[in-house]
């Protein structure tokens, strides 16, 4: 089983706190905001990369 530990547990974490506040801030309904989020907890590696390619992205401006 992959271990994540130290320095790249930290990045992992900084990567899955910056998909939260970009979900949020993103324009999807509230009940898909709470899925993606929850997806990215759950499953932090995983969910930050399916985000990343199909997630919501945060409203510019």
């Amino acid at each position: 089983m992959l271990e994540i530990s130290g320095l790249g547990g930290l990045i992992l974490l900084i990567l899955d706190i910056w998909a939260i506040v970009s979900i949020i801030g993103s324009s999807a309904t509230t009940g898909r905001k709470v899925l993606w989020v929850l997806l990215v907890l759950i499953l932090p590696l995983l969910g930050f990369i399916i985000w990343l390619i199909f997630g919501p992205r945060a409203s510019k401006g």
